[in-house]
């Protein structure tokens, strides 16, 4: 097994010594918990699924190792959402190849619902990946049903008892692989009043059964806009009573801080400004910043202003800097219309030494299609001028996006589907 020494969420006689960050690459999630609202919100909102950014594998490695550079006590890299980890299981691989290459001192961990990460835990424990937290609140498929809202498991979606079943079976199925890569295995589970209060110790003494060497019950926090909003949350007496019964089959985690998905330091600090600027700072990097992409692709009419839906621009002008100055220096034509998907592929091609590409809108497909190939899509409408001077200050680009993106009114979805 190896060891919990150097990380603070498994050995609490590290948490004031050494210190973690999340990073917040993984937005999708593949389960509706009824107990969670992923809003992003302020830094002062402490809660799994809440973050202020979100990175893209190079931007991740970028930032931490700016936090490293700068003397900060990490030992720990990990990924805990906002979504699930293996919901988007291309950004979190990618992420923690990156990592062990060229961080090699550094522990790995993830934290995952569990239903999507067993094709994964091979490579997983290849990389060096040491950790892994299986979030689990149930093993009664009627008290799932209660916890769950949906289960997607590719193109299916399961509800109650059905969704329940899968998502349990998969978690069992993840523990069991995990141990057998000898990997070290932390459960949470969400301490929901009158729901599984009373199915604590089964869980408990199916982890003691199935090797688990940590035990975290994590009394819920009720949030707004979810089923759960209205249950009080579990008192102090209640989770030290279950904590204690429990502890009595496995090791109990009591240091447990709720962290965000973009939560970094020490255990017992909260986010700090410094920590949230270093972070906004990597999201406006480009996705991969080790990458010499000294362009910046516009969407346009008229040469002033981002104004052109990516799907109905048939050209883009290219801009570079130098001395303080943009300068456009070609224009490109776009991919013609009416091949589906091979245009947005054939146009990260052709726009493969750009940075990033502003356009007034952008649907789904397009905007991975671009940013898998490293081409940040920035959706807003304004001065090219000024959007061009954040890019390249490496700042936010504050812009208002626009209501319609190809002038057509509430006739336009939005979403490409009608211009490609």
């Amino acid at each position: 097994m190896r060891t919990f020494e150097n990380h603070p969420c498994f050995n609490p006689e590290a948490k004031g010594k050494f210190g973690r960050v999340h990073l917040p690459v993984a937005p999708k999630c593949n389960v509706q918990c009824r107990f969670c609202n992923r809003k992003y919100d302020c830094v002062n909102e402490s809660r799994p699924g809440v973050t202020s950014s979100l990175l893209s594998p190079g931007q991740a490695l970028h930032y931490v190792t700016r936090l490293l550079d700068m003397g900060k006590p990490i030992s720990v890299a990990g990924i805990a959402g906002p979504g699930d980890p293996f919901a988007n299981p291309e950004e979190t691989m990618e992420t923690m190849r990156l990592l062990r290459r060229k961080l090699p001192d550094l522990l790995l961990c993830v934290s995952t619902n569990g239903l999507g990460i067993a094709p994964y835990i091979p490579e997983l424990a290849e990389i060096g990946v040491s950790h892994v937290t299986i979030t689990m609140s149930a093993l009664d498929p009627e008290i799932g049903a209660q916890v769950y809202a949906w289960v997607r498991d590719g193109k299916n979606v399961y509800r109650g008892v059905e969704g329940a079943e899968l998502m349990i079976h998969r978690q069992l199925e993840a523990i069991q692989l995990l141990k057998e890569h000898d990997l070290v295995v932390k459960v949470n589970s969400i301490l929901i009043p009158g729901v599984n209060d009373h199915h604590m110790v089964e869980i408990a003494a199916r982890c003691k059964a199935m090797g688990v060497d940590l035990h975290n019950i994590i009394p819920l926090c009720p949030v707004e806009g979810t089923p759960f909003a209205d249950v009080e949350e579990p008192s102090g007496k209640m989770v030290n009573e279950l904590r204690e019964v429990c502890g009595k089959l496995v090791t109990q985690m009591t240091h447990c801080q709720r962290c965000r998905a973009d939560a970094c330091g020490l255990l017992c600090e909260g986010t700090t400004q410094e920590t949230m600027n270093l972070l906004q700072e990597a999201s406006n990097a480009p996705i991969n910043p080790d990458e010499d992409r000294p362009y910046v692709a516009v969407a346009t009419r008229e040469g002033v202003l981002v104004n052109l839906h990516l799907g109905e621009a048939e050209e883009f002008q290219i801009y570079s800097h130098a001395d303080g100055e943009f300068m456009l220096v070609d224009t490109r034509k776009s991919p013609p219309r009416g091949c589906g998907d091979v245009r947005w592929s054939t146009m990260a091609r052709w726009l493969k030494d750009c940075r990033a590409i502003l356009v007034s809108s952008a649907g789904p497909k397009p905007t991975d299609a671009l940013q898998q190939e490293g081409i940040k899509v920035i959706v807003m409408e304004g001065l090219i001028d000024e959007a061009l001077s954040a890019i390249y200050k490496g700042k936010e680009v504050k812009a208002p996006v626009r209501s319609f993106a190809c002038g057509k009114g509430a006739g336009c979805g939005g979403d490409g589907g009608g211009c490609g």
